[in-house]
This record gives structure tokens, C-alpha cells and sequence, in this order.
């Protein structure tokens, strides 16, 4: 039994669901009528019972109908293949970059904006509506509010040594100067949540970097995640980072000695699929990460089977299922600090046949948790 001395794990969970719409105010349309994919997303929430979620691709309102809705009508009420209803107090979402005009002829077809996908690439973020693919922090703990931070509006450019799209052909920046000093580096966003929980403050790093696809030669998609990636290892570095400026004008990294846990969908496999190598390496051979437990499930590799696409890691910790032309890929983390230790931990994707098999399958992730202790004196 858990006491003050040696309170019980934190359990933290990532979770990409697929709960987004193409059009404003569509998830929340969506959700009062019902929607069994959100249901099933609710039971897999009710079987794990995380203490403490990051849900990406859950698009954002400003009213926060979407998020009230999904707590109210679907985590509180017993869904089937879940467990019992699941409240928690509190939570984080805040605007992301996705589908928020930029004004500026992003990818180069000539014309700013314009309609479907072309409007979407020329958006700060690709998204076809302001919100679209945003992130929700729940959490059974208080949420230090005034200590959050946010990084949507830093620029790619004040990243010392960014990794600059240019022509393959002429070697030529891809960007001219006066866009590339505009662009925001965050598809969506970087938060740091503080939570008060058992453990002490726990500094939540959410984020979800763009997919290294949908473009072209220039690979500026693929650049660009490399360096959101590279964003959370510069903020938990030990250098001034004053370059690292947040949205209210903050300026620095994180304090050496706090406690945290990067989590979120980063679309970058350790060693498969179509990203700049070495891009999540920054995370994962960080000196203050924690990563040598890495998260396992008995359905990946079933699924991986029957895509039939070579790879070269272990298909068992992979998170996600992308079809049969991408295949499965770990693209999903919960990444503590080296102050926190991992007692257990999975990812939730049962092999096929098993019961909860049923409930797994509403969004192309899987949801990954771990429990996480203080260190043993």
C-alpha cells in the first residue's frame, strides 16, 4: 500500500487519437452525436487509467466544448470493453499552430492560402482549420498553471544551427529570407506543463512534430522535425539557451534539477521509416533521459507480420499502424527524466483475437504509458 513515504507510480500515458475533423467545430459536432471511435478511445483511458494523458490529434476549441464533451459524455460513462467512468479535475490545451494562416506561399506553388490541401501547407502548421490536430493534457493533479510554458511562436530560425531546407538542385535555401524569418518552428506546439503530483512538480513536455513526409526533394518536412525534436533537447540541455524564448517572452531552459517527462506523438522511428536519421537519437541518448525501459505490446508484431515490410528495429515496441505502404513504426513516447525511476510500463495494442482487441483499433497509434517512481535512496 502506497503512504507519504513511498507514494504509489505516476502512471503517464501518450495517446494519439485521431480525434480531429476537417472541418471548424466538426469534432464537437462529432462528439454530441455520438462517436464510437471517441468511445473506444475512452475505454482503452478506462482500462490503462492514466494519472496523467497527452492527447494528440484532439483538435482544439477555444471554449474547450470538445474537450468538456469528451470528459462528460464519454471518460465518465462506462463504455464497453472499458472500465469503470474516469474523471480527471484537471487539464491543459492551449492554440497550436495547425491550420492557422500564415499569409505566405509556403510551398511554393504560387498563391498564399487558396483551397484543401493547399491552404493546409500554407498554414503555420499543415491543418485545414485553426485547431485541427491540437493536443489535451488531463491529469488527476494539479496543474501548476502559472508556471506553464509555451513555444508556439518561436521562430526556426532562432535555432542555432537549424537545419535550413534548400534546393537539392542549386543548393539554394528553399525559403527566401524574408519567410524563412518568419516561420515558426512548432507545427502544432511546445508545452511544459508543471504538475504537482506525488513525486513533486513533474514537468510535462508535450509535443507532436510534424510527419518527415508530404514534400519533396527540398525535404522540409522532414528537417523540420528533426529540429522540433532537437527544441526539447536544447530546453533540457544545460547551455543559456537565451535564444530559447517562450510565448509570454521567458527565456532559458530547464532548471537542471527538475524532474520531467517528454511525451507526445514525434513521428520519428529510432531506426525505420522516413526520418532524418539520428532525429529522436536527440531524446533518447540525452544524458537526463531515461530510456532504457522502452514500452512493448504482443499485437505489434503481428501487425508488423502482416505488412510484410522489412525493418530493422524491434517491431515490439512499436506504437503505431500506418498501412500497408508505411507499416508499423515506434513513433510514440513517454520519456522520463534520469531523476525518475520506470517500475512498469506497456504499450496498449492487445494481439489480435485478444478481447480488448475490439476497443484497440480507433486510432492508427497505440496509447503508451509508463510508471514512474523517485529514485531509491
Amino acid at each position: 500500500m502506497a503512504d507519504s513515504t513511498n507514494p504509489a507510480p505516476l502512471r503517464v500515458a501518450t495517446y494519439n487519437t485521431s480525434l480531429y475533423d476537417d472541418t471548424e467545430g466538426g469534432l464537437v459536432r462529432q462528439l454530441q452525436a455520438g462517436d464510437d471511435d471517441a468511445r473506444r478511445i475512452a475505454a482503452v483511458l478506462q482500462r490503462v487509467r492514466p494519472d496523467v494523458v497527452l492527447l494528440n490529434e484532439f483538435d482544439y476549441d477555444p471554449a474547450e466544448r470538445a474537450a468538456g464533451l469528451f470528459q462528460s459524455d464519454y471518460l465518465e460513462v462506462p463504455q464497453p470493453g472499458g472500465g469503470d467512468p474516469l474523471h480527471y479535475p484537471y487539464r491543459y490545451l492551449a492554440p497550436v499552430n495547425t491550420g492557422v494562416p500564415s499569409g505566405l506561399d509556403l510551398d511554393r506553388n504560387g498563391e498564399a492560402g487558396g483551397d484543401g490541401r493547399n491552404r493546409g501547407n500554407d498554414a503555420w502548421g499543415y491543418g485545414l482549420h485553426p485547431g485541427q490536430y491540437g493536443m489535451l493534457v488531463l491529469s488527476r493533479y494539479p496543474i501548476e498553471r502559472a508556471g506553464v510554458r509555451t513555444f508556439q511562436h518561436l521562430k526556426w530560425s532562432a535555432l542555432p544551427g537549424a537545419c535550413q531546407p534548400r534546393d537539392p538542385a542549386t543548393g539554394a535555401a528553399w525559403y527566401p529570407p524574408a519567410i524563412w524569418s518568419q516561420l515558426r518552428l512548432s507545427s502544432k506546439s511546445h508545452w511544459d506543463v508543471p504538475i504537482a503530483t506525488p513525486l513533486g512538480t513533474v514537468h510535462l513536455l508535450a509535443a507532436h512534430p510534424t510527419p518527415p513526409v508530404f514534400d519533396g526533394a527540398e525535404n522540409r518536412n522532414g528537417l523540420r522535425n528533426f529540429d522540433e525534436i532537437r527544441l526539447w533537447a536544447e530546453y533540457i540541455g544545460h547551455g543559456a539557451n537565451e535564444w530559447l524564448c517562450d510565448d509570454r517572452g521567458r527565456c532559458g531552459g530547464l532548471p537542471a534539477d527538475a524532474r520531467f517527462v517528454l511525451v507526445g506523438d514525434y513521428n520519428a522511428d529510432p531506426v525505420d521509416g522516413d526520418g532524418e536519421p539520428g532525429a529522436i537519437a536527440q531524446l533518447l541518448d540525452h544524458p537526463r533521459v531515461n530510456a532504457g525501459f522502452v514500452p512493448r505490446s504482443d499485437g505489434a508484431p503481428g501487425r508488423a507480420a502482416r505488412r510484410g515490410l522489412p525493418r530493422d528495429g524491434d517491431v515490439a515496441t512499436h506504437t503505431g499502424d500506418f498501412g500497408p505502404k508505411g507499416g508499423t513504426l515506434r513513433l510514440d513516447y513517454v520519456l522520463p527524466s534520469d531523476n525518475l525511476r520506470v517500475r512498469d510500463g506497456g504499450v496498449f495494442w492487445p494481439a489480435e483475437g485478444e478481447t480488448d482487441a475490439a476497443i484497440a483499433g480507433a486510432s492508427d497509434h497505440h496509447l503508451v504509458w509508463l510508471d514512474l517512481v523517485a529514485p531509491a535512496r
